[in-house]
C-alpha cells in the first residue's frame, strides 16, 4: 500500500490532482477510519496512470467518467481512432505555423537586402485559392476562409497578395487573392497557377511611422516607372504586393511590403 505522497511523488502527480480523481471518483483509495488517511494500492495507481493518458490526450473528465462505468475494447479503440486523428489535424496546422514562422525569417533578410532598393528576380509559382473582389472588401474574408480549409486561423490572412493592374491612364483593377505556394515536388494543385519569370522587385515601407497616414500607392507607382524607364524594361500592367512584415515604433505601425512587377 502507498501513501498519497508516495503515489505523487512516483508517479509526477501533484496532491491536488490525486485530490481531484478521487472526487471526480476516477479512483478510490482506501480510507482508514481513524486519522482519515488514504491508502493506494496497485490497481489504484492503474486507475491514475490510465487517467493521466486519457487527460494527457485531451480527453474530458466526463468522458472518462463514463469509460469508468463501461466500455468495450472495440468502444476504446474508435474514441482512440478519433483523437488520433485530431492530432494529426493539430500537427499538419503546426507544421504550417512553422513553415510561416521561417518565411518570415526569411522576410527579415529581404527587408534588410532590398528595402529601396530595385532588383529584377523571378515571382515563383502561386497555386490561387480563392479571390476579394475588391481590397477594401474586408466582408469577404470570411466566405474565403471558409471555402479553404487547407489555410486556418493565422495563416490565412498572411497568404493573401494584393494584385493591382493598371495601364497608362492608371489603375484598372485593385483586388486581393489568397495564394498557397507551390513546392517543386507539389501534387496537391487545385487552382490556377501564376509565376512570372522575370519582375522589377523591390521593399517598400508603409505605414504611419513613415507615412503619416497618407496613402503612398502614387509615389510608389512613379517610383517603380521611373525604374523601368531608366532600365528599359516594358511593364505588363501589374503589380503584386505581399506583406513581408508589421512592426511598432513610437506606437506606430511599421509596414514592410514586397512588390512584384511583371516586365519583358
Amino acid at each position: 500500500m502507498y501513501t498519497v505522497g508516495q503515489v505523487a511523488k512516483f508517479l509526477n502527480v501533484s496532491r491536488d490532482t490525486l485530490k481531484f480523481y478521487e472526487e471526480k471518483e476516477l479512483v478510490k483509495p482506501k480510507q482508514n477510519s481513524e486519522n482519515g488517511y488514504r491508502k493506494y494500492n496497485h490497481f489504484d495507481i492503474y486507475d491514475i496512470t490510465t487517467v493521466n493518458f486519457y487527460r494527457e490526450i485531451d480527453i474530458e473528465i466526463k468522458k472518462i467518467q463514463e469509460l469508468r462505468k463501461g466500455k468495450s475494447l472495440e468502444g476504446i479503440q474508435s474514441l482512440l481512432e478519433e483523437k488520433e486523428q485530431e492530432v494529426l489535424e493539430k500537427i499538419e496546422y503546426k507544421k504550417l505555423l512553422l513553415k510561416k514562422l521561417q518565411v518570415v525569417k526569411e522576410d527579415c533578410e529581404k527587408i534588410k537586402q532590398f528595402l529601396g532598393v530595385y532588383a529584377v528576380k523571378e515571382m515563383k509559382p502561386l497555386e490561387i485559392k480563392g479571390e476579394i473582389e475588391h481590397y477594401t472588401a474586408y466582408d469577404e474574408y470570411d466566405t474565403l476562409k471558409e471555402s479553404t480549409d487547407s489555410l486556418k486561423k493565422a495563416v490565412i490572412l498572411t497568404s493573401l497578395r494584393r494584385v493591382i493592374r493598371f495601364n497608362e491612364e492608371g489603375i484598372l483593377e485593385d483586388k486581393f487573392i489568397i495564394v498557397r505556394r507551390v513546392e517543386d515536388c507539389d501534387k496537391a494543385i487545385e487552382g490556377e497557377i501564376l509565376s512570372h519569370p522575370k519582375c522589377i522587385y523591390t521593399v517598400v515601407e508603409d505605414g504611419r511611422w513613415s507615412t503619416g497616414g497618407k496613402n503612398t500607392d502614387h509615389k510608389v507607382e512613379a517610383s517603380l516607372r521611373k525604374v523601368a524607364k531608366e532600365k528599359g524594361y516594358e511593364l505588363l500592367g501589374l503589380v503584386y504586393i505581399n506583406l513581408l512584415l508589421t512592426t511598432y515604433e513610437d506606437g506606430l505601425e511599421r509596414i514592410f511590403l514586397e512588390i512584384y512587377v511583371p516586365i519583358k
